[in-house]
């Protein structure tokens, strides 16, 4: 028996106990193939998935390396079933290939006959393949390469896509040296005009990570520049690039980031949105007009034979829209780079985007890219108030549907906001929430500009710029800022409700405020939470990825903020 920080158990669940000297450590080497399920105070627990073990194969780890994580690690002998399990698992990527026959163009090979044939008996695959070529291989219908790799993923069989891809028409990229006299809104200002840059380590094995994989995600903190490395493998691809993103704003800090960082010039990269139409080497288009119908037809999907494009950047992936599921099962043929500060999606089609945009190529933790000083420390608080007696009676009795709109939306979270933003006089601070009216109620007690779905892109860009420059230090603002929204001196974030239990909304939100700080500060995440309310649960669940990162949240009463905790 060790002294190791992990129990690991025969229902492939992993036990991490926190206060274990090592538990950092473990936490480390076991972050590339197990998944955080629950993250209470003393113990995590952790399970081992297939997805899991297939990421971490494809990004270069062997059941080799995470047997051995496993047995150095535990506190107990591990079950040998579960090793075996592992073993066998991971050995399941690759089996199956994708590739390019020199004479029958697109096959499926296999290096076992008995798992081609246990695939091809299969239901799921009729229609998507062709005639047999021998007993290893079968052709595949070109225009069903996506719809084929989705459906091996959801049989147990992952296909290694080694079928390469289209070059697309040829565009010159490449990053600058030096950042250029005129700097775009909403730039870093530790960035100085004329001073010189690179991409910073970690990026840069990103791009190459991704490179060599041909295709798939990377996998970064918010606010460690992973604009930079769309911009990267957007310089080593050297073609035409269409770029999805979730919003206007997103659009156009990315066409002002590729202005800043590579040669391309305003004129080489079009917007086409909601606002405009314009396609050009480089066309950054925004998730939604994609996904808008008209009669019941996806009438913007003809952008993607638009041009030959040469690469496909999905930022946010973990927010890809269902709808573009379907679109991105057509482009295969395109390299495709995914952008996420985690992989996590709440509708549970994580295989969607492992089978169709590709595996995880790369993937740095939140802790390791702080230590590097390349995103600020964090403390996070969850902060707890009780409900007036009134108030638990009205709770008590709603309906289902109900309970967590109340509970969030408590009238006493006003107090304890305003508390928290007293405590931070000099800090740029953003209230983020999901109900308008709330947030209508909370800018007009902190006299604050808000920001909502309803506000235009103009007057969103204009509060924003104010808000980097300090003319204005307090914003409130909607789910519309979870995410791409970079404003890089915001220090302090307080949550006063969210989407239910979403952890990736979770991590976007802490992510708005871990730009570094010129002076070195460390950045305050705030949850204002309803206690003994499903407010609290979903408080619980959201927290989970973070918690995996290494983030843990102090709770405190919302009295010892030096307010009453049943305020009005």
């Amino acid at each position: 028996m060790n002294d190791g920080p992990l129990i690991v158990q025969s229902d492939k669940s992993l036990l991490l106990e926190v206060d274990h000297p090592r538990a950092g450590e473990a936490r480390r080497a076991i972050a590339p193939f197990a998944e955080l399920e629950r993250a209470p105070e003393h113990v995590h627990t952790y399970r081992l998935t297939p997805l899991g073990l297939w990421n971490a194969r494809a990004a270069g780890h062997d059941a080799e390396q995470v047997v051995a994580v496993l047995l150095e690690y535990s506190r107990y002998s591990v079950p040998h079933a579960l090793l075996v399990d592992v073993a066998e698992t991971m050995s399941r990527y690759g089996r199956l290939t994708l590739s390019q026959h020199p004479t029958h163009g697109l096959v499926l090979e296999a290096t076992d006959r008995a798992v081609l044939a246990e695939v091809l008996k299969s239901k799921r695959t009729a229609g998507l393949v062709g005639e047999r070529v021998d007993d290893l291989t079968v052709l595949v219908h070109p225009s069903e390469r996506g719809h084929l790799k989705q459906v091996l993923v959801k049989l147990g069989w992952p296909a290694e896509d080694l079928a390469g891809y289209v070059d697309g028409e040829k565009h010159a990229i490449e990053l600058t040296t030096t950042v250029p006299p005129r700097v775009p809104d909403g730039a870093d200002p530790s960035d100085a005009p004329g001073k010189p840059w690179e991409m910073r380590p970690y990026q840069a094995q990103a791009v190459e990570g991704f490179w060599h994989g041909g295709s798939g995600v990377v996998v970064l903190p918010c606010g460690a520049g992973k604009t930079i490395v769309g911009a990267g493998a957007m310089a080593k691809s050297g073609t035409t690039t269409l770029i999805l993103v979730t919003n206007t704003v997103s659009a156009r800090q990315w066409r002002d980031e590729l202005v800043r960082r590579t040669s391309l010039t305003e004129d080489e990269i079009g917007e086409y949105s909601g606002a405009r139409k314009e396609i050009r080497p480089v066309t950054i288009a925004t998730y939604q007009v994609l996904t808008t119908k008209r009669k019941g037809v996806y009438t913007h999907l003809e952008l993607l034979d638009a041009r030959d494009w040469g690469l496909v950047v999905y930022d946010e992936v973990h927010l890809l829209p269902a709808p573009i599921f379907r679109m991105t099962a057509d482009l295969q043929a395109r390299r495709r780079l995914g952008l996420t500060a985690t992989l996590v999606r709440e509708d549970g089609r994580e295989d969607e985007v492992f089978s169709l945009i590709g595996p995880k190529r790369y993937d740095a933790p939140w802790k390791d890219i702080e230590a590097q000083g390349y995103i600020a420390p964090a403390d996070c608080v969850e902060v707890r108030l009780t409900l007036p007696e009134s108030d638990r009676m009205t709770y008590a009795t709603a309906e289902p549907e109900d309970k967590y709109r109340l509970a969030a939306s408590a009238t006493g979270k006003n107090r304890v906001v305003e508390q928290i933003v007293a405590q931070h006089p000099d800090d740029q601070v953003l209230v983020i929430g999901q109900y308008i009216d709330q947030l209508e109620e909370l800018a007009a007690h902190l006299d604050a500009p808000l920001i909502t779905g309803a506000t235009t892109v103009r007057e969103r860009q204009r509060l924003f710029e104010e808000f980097r420059s300090g003319e204005i230090n307090r914003l409130v603002v909607s789910k519309v800022a979870n995410f791409s929204i970079d404003l890089p001196e915001a220090s302090v974030a307080i949550q006063v409700s969210g989407s239910f239990g979403s952890r990736q909304e979770e991590a976007q939100r802490l992510g708005r405020i871990m730009r570094p700080k010129a002076d070195g500060r460390t950045a305050h995440f705030y949850a204002v939470v309803a206690r003994d309310t499903v407010d609290q649960d979903f408080a619980a669940h959201r927290q989970r990825f973070l918690a995996e990162q290494g983030y843990a949240y102090r709770i405190v009463d919302a009295e010892d903020l030096g307010i009453s905790d049943t305020a009005q």
